[in-house]
């Protein structure tokens, strides 16, 4: 049993049933065994992989959108150009060199990077040695004041929720208890939270924090301008499901199996982002990954780097199809589009 695992259940013990949100969190950022505060593992031969690390292409085109947007804006003299969870700094590392295109863009900007894991805060500074990049562990410790082009990729999806369940009697909220051996387990408590109607059996997945993230980012945008782009997996419209998944490897194991040594997730709730955004005074958009990255021109990104090296055709082939097919990352995956009102950025003016 690992050390996590032994704390909640005497927790629990303690003070009876936490939330699935609750869970989560510590599982996730507890501050000594919690998963990002101690053992991160990104790429092939970590726990997952993210799109900058799957290609490239990824990151330089998120340069060139944030280019754009940023000339859209009318090219401000100081901008704040932020990641939240950059990851392992792959990310802003291609969307900097990206960057090269317009020397003016790299002179106005001021980069920040916003992470809460040590582990990968020192990653980033390696991999991002000499780029004049800052970190902050809010968004609030970034000055405000001047504009803001914000990027965030698989980030809402570490933020937790708290799960309802419809049963015969009405809803119930599923929490994490014990079971009579003391070991984690899934239980139902009456739920006060009033939901929308659904068939018995359907589960409700509701995320505060994804919602401060978004009104957050919505009052932000809409005092200093600028916009916030949002890449995860998620839905687009509102509705039911078990999201909640743990990994390890690559592989799916039972979220309550190792608490702290796997990556918990659970899907983006993009039309609460957007609603919460737009009632803190910000304007949204929304397509899929595959779409947004074809308006920027992905296709015709792939096939310079075939011209140059026409002996990873078969490596580029297979990670233009992981970014955009349907049936890889194309379609699950979205990107959401926080604005300030008056302007639309680029890629989402059809929208």
């Amino acid at each position: 049993m690992s050390r996590l695992r032994e704390r909640l259940a005497a927790q629990i013990a303690q003070t009876g049933p936490m939330t699935v949100a609750q869970y989560m969190t510590a599982c996730l950022h507890d501050p000594q065994d919690g998963y990002y505060a101690t053992r991160p593992a990104l790429g092939e031969d970590g726990d997952f992989i993210t799109a900058p690390l799957v290609s490239q292409m990824f990151g330089e085109l998120i340069g060139v959108w944030a280019i754009s947007a940023w000339q859209a804006m009318g090219a401000p003299a100081r901008f704040a150009l932020v990641e939240m969870g950059p990851g392992d700094g792959t990310l802003m590392s291609d969307l900097l060199r990206a960057g090269r295109l317009s020397p003016a863009f790299l002179a106005a900007a001021d980069v920040w990077l916003v992470e809460t894991s040590d582990p990968l805060a020192a990653r980033q500074a390696e991999r991002l040695d000499g780029a004049g990049v800052r970190w902050a562990r809010t968004l609030d410790e970034i000055p405000g004041g001047a504009p803001l082009i914000l990027i965030a990729n698989e980030l809402l999806d570490c933020l937790p929720a708290r799960q309802f369940v419809r049963t015969a009697a009405g809803w119930a909220e599923q929490v994490v208890g014990l079971d009579a051996g003391g070991g984690l387990t899934f239980g139902l408590v009456p739920a006060a939270a009033e939901l929308p109607d659904a068939r018995e059996g359907s589960i409700c997945e509701i995320s505060a924090a994804q919602e401060a993230l978004g009104a957050a980012l919505g009052a932000r945008l809409a005092q200093d301008g600028g916009a916030a782009l949002l890449i995860d997996y998620g839905r687009d419209r509102p509705g039911f499901g078990d999201t909640l998944q743990a990994l390890v490897r690559h592989e799916r194991v039972d979220p309550l199996a190792c608490p702290g040594e796997a990556d918990l997730t659970i899907h983006a709730d993009f039309p609460a982002v957007r609603a919460a955004a737009e009632r803190a005074g910000a304007a949204s958009a929304i397509l899929t990954q595959g779409a947004f990255l074809a308006r920027l021109g992905i296709g015709e990104r792939a096939e310079t780097l075939l011209r140059a090296r026409p002996d990873r055709s078969d490596v580029i082939g297979r990670q233009l199809n992981r970014l955009v097919s349907a049936n890889q990352m194309g379609e699950l995956f979205k990107a959401c589009c926080l604005y300030s009102p008056g302007w639309v950025p680029p890629a989402f003016e059809e929208d």
